[in-house]
């Protein structure tokens, strides 16, 4: 596990940047949940990592998925 504060808090600051992107307002509008399959309108979806950031993960276009929030 990777519990560096500065790691936590620069990973966090790109994904802020991330849900900026085109790439990531593309897949909101999409909105398909990467767990469930089921179609929500954009203000019910959030960002996911894969593998979290606290393990490790990154806040890359690979380790990030859009979810539903239940």
């Amino acid at each position: 596990m990777n519990k560096d504060p500065r790691h936590v808090a620069r990973e966090k600051e790109k994904a802020r940047a991330l849900r900026k992107t085109r790439w990531w307002k593309n897949l909101l509008a999409e909105g398909i949940c990467h767990y469930c399959g089921q179609k929500f309108p954009p203000e019910e979806l959030t960002m996911d990592h894969i593998v979290p950031i606290s393990r490790g993960g990154k806040s890359t276009k690979g380790n990030v998925v859009v979810c539903c929030k239940k």
